[in-house]
């Protein structure tokens, strides 16, 4: 089934997107092509479950950004509800069907990691994984980097980027994140199909962790 093939779909997908580029920042992590691809990973993963409301899941997708906080905001587990409760209003006035608004916006809270809301139907679980797919593979790893960037941290540590003898702490480094967060987000997957996909890109994520402290440390160095 394509977005065509259900009743102004594709309409709703430019009214949903242009809302999204109203309420964005200067986040290049959570900008509209980040919405994109959350869209086309839930796209992936819609496939393999036909009951799930393809609108609800288009309508979380590019709304559960509206309220972006920092990573190391104090208030940043609130960003989600916040987004949750913009997302209802603002679609209440553009006339999105009504019945479908309380699980659009049970979709957006549950798919923050910080909120810790369990997703409890398969339109948030998919919503919910398409965006935490986004976080691994190369296109997270530059995301990673960037948000580290945004926070001040550092590369990695200094003499220990692997975290062998101390505790990680992605706050200070970047390369630390992997194992904070994203090493886990595979087996955190609500869906069979995103946990397959996750685990391959994780491993892409684990193979440069291990390139990057190499060449860290100066063991990588070709003596040409």
């Amino acid at each position: 089934m394509t977005e065509t093939s259900i009743p102004d779909l594709a309409g709703w997908r430019t009214k949903l997107a242009a809302m999204a580029a109203g309420s964005a920042d200067t986040d290049g992590a959570h900008d509209s092509a980040h919405l994109e691809r959350v869209w086309r990973n839930a796209q992936a993963l819609l496939a393999h479950y036909a009951e799930a409301d393809r609108l609800v899941v288009l309508a979380a997708c590019y709304l559960h950004d509206l309220v972006n906080l920092p990573k190391n905001d104090p208030e940043r587990d609130q960003a989600s509800r916040r987004s949750a409760r913009l997302a209802r209003h603002q679609l209440s006035h553009l006339g999105f069907p009504a019945e479908k608004l309380d699980a659009v916006a049970h979709a957006i809270e549950a798919h923050s990691f910080s909120a810790a809301i369990p997703a409890e139907t398969i339109e948030a679980k998919i919503v919910q994984d398409a965006d935490r797919l986004d976080g691994l593979g190369l296109v997270g790893l530059a995301r990673m980097f960037y948000i580290a960037g945004r926070m001040e941290s550092g590369l990695a540590h200094p003499s220990d980027p692997l975290g062998v003898e101390r505790e990680f702490d992605d706050r200070r480094y970047a390369l630390d994140h992997i194992m904070v967060k994203l090493r886990k987000l595979p087996d955190m997957m609500q869906t069979s199909a995103a946990r397959e996909l996750g685990l391959a890109r994780l491993d892409q994520l684990l193979a440069f962790r291990e390139e990057f402290a190499a060449e860290w440390s100066g063991a990588a160095v070709d003596p040409g």
